[in-house]
């Protein structure tokens, strides 16, 4: 059996605390870095940025995502519900915007021009009834149920 994390190439020993309390923090950061030089891939080490590292790990509930180019929109989801809050400008959009939905996308029309037609694709499949939108504060927000299909179809593979 492999182990799972190469431990061999930290140098502990019982001089491990003595050492690190005489680095200085430029050569904490130069030895860390080495350490991580070793243990990640050729291709992982140029360019590493946290931040972006982490972004694969966020869940689409905890962070909003923007779907359209022309309407400021968030997306997302919760255990029964998708949501949609889009950002209107003025007050007289929402007397003029028409909103439909199939079961993966929400079409907002007429805003911000009459000939405009925005595409909101949603994070989850949702039932054709029951959604419900609301305006306040300047944010038209829309409730879609979501459709839970438990039902699988197994696919076959067929070997050529």
């Amino acid at each position: 059996m492999r182990p799972l994390f190469p431990w061999n190439i930290f140098p502990f020993d019982k001089d491990i605390k003595e050492k690190m309390t005489k680095m200085k923090p430029e050569e904490i950061n130069t030895y860390v870095q080495d350490i991580l030089g070793k243990i990640m891939p050729g291709n992982m080490k140029t360019g590493m940025n946290p931040e972006e590292m982490l972004r694969g790990f966020q869940s689409p509930v905890s962070s909003p995502v923007s779907t359209s180019n022309r309407l400021n929109s968030t997306t997302f989801e919760t255990h029964d519900f998708v949501y949609v809050r889009i950002l209107i400008k003025k007050e007289e959009w929402v007397k003029q915007l028409r909103i439909y939905h199939t079961s993966n996308q929400l079409i907002v029309e007429h805003i911000p021009h009459q000939e405009d037609k925005n595409m909101i694709t949603l994070p989850a499949i949702v039932k054709k009834k029951g959604a419900t939108a609301t305006f306040k504060d300047g944010v038209l927000e829309v409730k879609i149920p979501k459709n839970i299909d438990l039902q699988f179809s197994q696919i076959d593979v067929t070997e050529i």
